[in-house]
């Protein structure tokens, strides 16, 4: 029997969700550059924030299995909320030190991922139980978050400027928990969503022994790891785009917040326009050449143009373009690691995806702030551009990207057999990391 119920609350709670990662995303940098005035200081809550995020990746996904999908989301979402809400409150009761401050930061990203990846790979079967395709499910999925990141975003921009700061890590706050109830209430009973008993008791040898499963996966699976080292590069310089380099070139040459909300729903609405364009019409050409020039587009001109420009026109443009090009690369990408890794391997698999995307990013926030610190935020923008272009030049230069073209697209398993015969990726597929963001499939936080 069709139940479209459960699909729909892990929606909406990605989305609400989404939107609160989008007020923290540009509350927190605006909150630190406004309470501190140093681009430094500003780098190191982004390092704070995104290290846990590398570690419980690194390790969390037999954990989710164990504990169950749904009580992982929730707790996530919990834990975060409460961590982020503490920052205003501690401000106004003026008991904020930095170090706590840090400390919040890293108890919210520890806790994020194992969330995120929780909802993430629900998505199968929850479309299975809503009698949806993969391809239909995990597009709508990409859609709502995108969708979500720009209207997050756009909010974020406007309220800061009216309300403040703090009042929007209040709100945000107020997000996970709202998510939370959400995914508590609307998974129940779903076998998918419950604690795995075929699992092995608790030790340290079965741990020790599933975590490798993940990380043998992704290293016999040519595609998916010429994808993850690529992507780990993008995240890097997007974290130093997004935690530093964004605020302090809206503070010293734009508008301030409103345009860091302004352009990063932008760069959100073209995200969701190229999805669904690629949704549309991206079965008429070839997947590779279509990646490799989207992926060239998406990260490396935004920081040209903000670098040698000084107004918001042409910045707005291009990052409107760039979450077009963003945009498609997504249903790529998330239909490969959904049809490529069998369903028992797929909690842990994604938690190593997600970890080797995000490895670079609590030192992308930091060398942002370092550079802007020493260089300027000029050549700091034109470093990191020309460290985005390099990794983005990877689909022309190494083979294997193109296994993206025709049904030969095949995907070793650790065993040594050939994964799923449907392994094929889908041109009409869906989606983040995340991962920032949000999470994630292979994928650009920028996207």
């Amino acid at each position: 029997m069709r139940d479209r119920r459960p699909f729909a609350s892990v929606l909406a709670a990605n989305s609400i969700s989404t939107i609160g990662s989008s007020l923290t995303l540009i509350g927190v940098p605006w909150f630190v550059l406004e309470t501190t005035g140093s681009a430094g200081r500003a780098g190191v809550v982004a390092f704070c924030a995104t290290l846990p995020i590398v570690v419980s990746a690194l390790i969390g996904g037999p954990v989710i299995d164990r504990i169950g999908r749904r009580r992982v989301s929730v707790a996530s979402d919990l834990v975060c909320g409460t961590a982020v809400a503490a920052i205003p409150l501690l401000h106004y009761a003026d008991a904020l030190e930095f170090w706590i401050l840090c400390a919040l930061m890293a108890v919210s990203g520890l806790l994020h991922t194992p969330g995120n990846t929780a909802r993430f790979v629900l998505v199968p079967d929850l479309a299975d139980h809503a009698g949806t395709t993969l391809a239909r499910a995990a597009s709508l999925f990409d859609a709502v978050a995108r969708g979500s990141r720009m209207v997050g975003a756009a909010l974020a921009g406007v309220l800061i400027a009216l309300v403040g700061a703090e009042t929007v890590l209040l709100l945000d706050g107020a997000t996970f928990v709202t998510s939370a109830l959400l995914v508590a209430t609307g998974v129940r009973g779903i076998r998918a969503a419950e604690p795995r008993k075929d699992v092995a008791p608790v030790s340290m040898r079965a741990y020790r022994t599933e975590l490798r499963e993940g990380y043998v996966y992704l290293l016999r699976n040519r595609l998916l790891l010429a994808t993850v080292v690529m992507v780990l590069f993008m995240n890097g310089t997007d974290q130093g785009w997004n935690a530093v380099l964004l605020p302090v070139h809206a503070s010293e040459e734009l508008g301030g917040a409103r345009d860091i909300g302004l352009l990063t729903a932008l760069f959100g609405a073209g995200g969701l326009t190229g999805a669904l364009l690629y949704g549309a019409v991206g079965h008429r050409f070839s997947r590779w050449t279509v990646f490799t020039v989207c992926v060239v587009l998406c990260g490396a001109p935004r920081y040209a143009v903000a670098a040698l420009t000084g107004t918001t026109l042409p910045l707005a443009v291009t990052m409107a373009l760039s979450g077009v090009a963003g945009g498609v690369l997504n249903p790529i990408l998330t239909t490969v690691a959904y049809r490529s890794v069998p369903e028992e391997l797929r909690s842990r698999v994604s938690g190593v995806i997600t970890a080797g995307c995000e490895l670079a990013m609590p030192v992308g926030g930091l060398a942002a702030g370092l550079l802007v610190e020493s260089a300027g935020a000029r050549g700091a923008l034109l470093a990191m551009g020309g460290v985005y272009l390099l990794a983005t030049l990877s689909p022309l230069v190494f083979p294997v990207w193109r296994t993206l073209d025709g049904a030969e697209v095949e995907f070793t398993a650790g065993s040594g057999d050939t994964a799923e015969e449907d392994a094929e990726v889908s041109s009409s597929g869906p989606c983040a990391p995340a991962p920032a963001p949000g999470a994630r499939t292979p994928r650009s936080s920028g996207s």
